[in-house]
């Protein structure tokens, strides 16, 4: 397993308990395992920003992954300080604000996970020692071709 697919797998996991956890908090159960829903959170932004740095490696452009990294960045921000943004009975705003900043990030992670497979993740996922001694089984030799033959077919 590449280093991307596991950062993609981190993300989905993390992405779904970060959503289940912030519906319970919202219908006012589990308000102990904050700690755990803000941990998790960071968890699911490193997941994240591999994903952004796989993609530039893999050929993003410089601007598009600085808006990855901003926006990425902002996530744990906006989540630590969100409580204590329009206190009150107008809180839900920020509420329903901090589930979308969340479901952006989960999307933006989707499409920088599908770029990098779209590139190929082997440009990715082996170090360059590695690429250049070649492929170490028929398994991955036979891949390897396939990719080589879709990359090279007119489109």
């Amino acid at each position: 397993m590449t280093v991307v697919a596991i950062a993609g797998w981190v993300v989905r996991l993390t992405g779904m308990a970060q959503v289940m956890l912030g519906l319970l908090f919202w219908v006012g159960h589990a308000l102990p395992l904050v700690g755990a829903h803000m941990l998790n959170g960071m968890v699911f932004v490193l997941g994240v920003l591999v994903l952004v740095v796989a993609a530039a490696r893999s050929g993003l452009g410089a601007p598009l992954a600085a808006l990855a990294t901003g926006y990425t960045l902002v996530v744990p921000a906006f989540g630590m300080t969100h409580a204590r943004i329009l206190p009150g009975p107008a809180h839900w705003v920020v509420e329903v604000a901090h589930l979308l900043v969340g479901l952006g990030a989960m999307i933006l992670a989707a499409r920088l996970g599908g770029f990098v497979r779209r590139r190929g993740i082997g440009a990715v996922a082996a170090p360059s020692w590695r690429r250049s001694c070649g492929p170490s089984s028929p398994r991955l030799s036979r891949a390897a071709s396939r990719t080589s033959d879709r990359r090279t077919a007119p489109s």
